[in-house]
């Protein structure tokens, strides 16, 4: 780390904490970060699979509720992630370093304790997920098979499939190819969105936007919460920033809000395209009822069935291939294993891939609540409570100490027990629902 030499004069503040340099093997070059790439980082990690899941737990409430929700949800997002750039600032400022992981900052400030109930929940998160996307992807590609090609398989099949077709290329496949290959796909993804954006628009019937039941509006909740997650990324936000409050802050503002509105724009669309007449006899009692499925079944039009067949799945392989990598480097961290050999491959995809693909075989209709009991307590624990207890520890530590650094969320203390207290109460209502 070079340290930045600034002139302070009255109340004028240091912009930048550090500088980010990267060493090509002959110099240190600096690489400032930007507040656009900074914003598509957060963007591009809000935006995944998550949003799939959002018509089939919006519809029982209906638009105007759900529409509340997801703007409410994302005011609870936006302040944890600024409490998680509060805390890596003040961390990194205190340890001199350059740059710390999410994890690494809660066992800094919370001890081990804090940090294996983190990793606990990190953990949980990436398996839950990956269970819900390898369900939901191998069921698309069992529907895309007997659609296209006349072959029917079944569901088990289709996640097996799925698991080794994706967890194959990326096994097999270069990290520079995999790389194109996720560019790629989000480049899919983006046209799909827009096309079905287009076409579900012409769908949508007027009745569908006068329908409002608030008392459903809480069962959506925690879907909403994975949907919009993102505070994972937030410290490597702030060390491509250099530590730029001002900068970190309209990134993170910038970088939730654009998820906001694709999901706004979503859920009304697909939620004023599935009529009642397409909902009648599809329900159960005991099932979710997922709009999406209907749609790809050419409920409101071979067209639109198609192209939100497309959209799901190369949403779903987008958000695959973050996960398995993100859960491949928690285990290189524990097994301290990034250094091993080739070999060393195959037992770390293995175990990542097996448990999820084994769970998913076992229960094939578990997407659903697999996003429902992470959004519950993985979220719960690394979007609101872990950031309001390390926020609460570092104030009162600067208290102490007369720091006068300039907290990036205000509200003090009526802020983080209104975090926590959200928190809680979901974990609550999920447990007594069990019960």
């Amino acid at each position: 780390m070079v340290p930045i030499k600034t002139v302070l004069q009255d109340s004028e503040q240091v912009n930048r904490l550090f500088s980010h340099l990267e060493f090509d093997g002959k110099k240190l070059n600096h690489q400032p970060g930007s507040v656009l790439g900074s914003t598509a980082l957060i963007a591009g990690t809000t935006v995944g699979a998550g949003i799939l899941a959002l018509p089939s737990v919006t519809m029982p409430s209906g638009i105007v509720p759900s529409t509340s929700g997801l703007i409410a949800v994302w005011l609870y997002a936006l302040v944890s992630g600024l409490l998680v750039a509060d805390v890596t600032l003040n961390t990194m400022r205190t340890e001199g370093r350059a740059s710390i992981g999410f994890l690494g900052i809660v066992e800094k400030i919370l001890g081990k304790l804090g940090a294996r109930m983190a990793g606990g929940a990190y953990l949980f998160m990436h398996y839950a997920l990956l269970v819900a996307y390898i369900t939901e992807g191998g069921e698309i590609l069992a529907y895309a098979a007997a659609k296209i090609g006349g072959v029917h398989i079944s569901t088990w099949m289709g996640t097996t499939t799925f698991t080794f077709l994706f967890g194959g290329i990326m096994y097999l496949g270069r990290e520079k190819f995999i790389e194109k290959l996720n560019s790629a796909f989000v480049g899919i993804v983006i046209v799909s969105f827009l096309g079905l954006l287009f076409l579900a628009s012409r769908h949508i019937q007027s009745t569908q936007l006068l329908f409002q039941n608030w008392n459903a509006l809480g069962s959506a909740i925690s879907v909403m919460s994975v949907a919009l997650f993102f505070q994972n990324v937030v410290p490597l936000v702030v060390t491509q920033l250099e530590g730029d409050a001002r900068k970190i802050r309209q990134s993170i503002f910038m970088g939730s809000v654009i998820p906001l509105i694709m999901f706004l724009a979503w859920n009304a669309v697909i939620l004023g395209s599935v009529t009642p007449d397409m909902l009648h006899g599809t329900a159960d009692g005991k099932t979710v009822i997922d709009p999406l499925q209907i749609l790809r079944a050419g409920g409101a039009g071979e067209w639109l069935g198609v192209l939100v067949s497309i959209f799901a799945e190369f949403a779903i392989a987008t958000s695959f291939i973050g996960f398995v990598y993100g859960l491949l480097d928690l285990f290189k961290d524990i097994f301290s294993t990034a250094q091993s050999k080739l070999s060393s491959r195959l037992p770390l995809y293995s175990l990542v891939l097996f448990p999820p693909m084994t769970l998913g075989t076992l229960n094939p209709s578990i997407f659903f609540t697999a996003l429902d009991y992470t959004g519950t307590f993985s979220i719960s624990v690394l979007g609101g409570i872990i950031p309001a207890l390390m926020s609460w520890k570092q104030r009162q530590e600067q208290e102490n100490s007369d720091s006068t650094n300039q907290p990036l969320v205000p509200g003090g203390k009526v802020t983080l027990i209104v975090m926590i207290g959200v928190a809680l109460a979901m974990m609550g209502r999920q447990i007594l629902s069990i019960y």
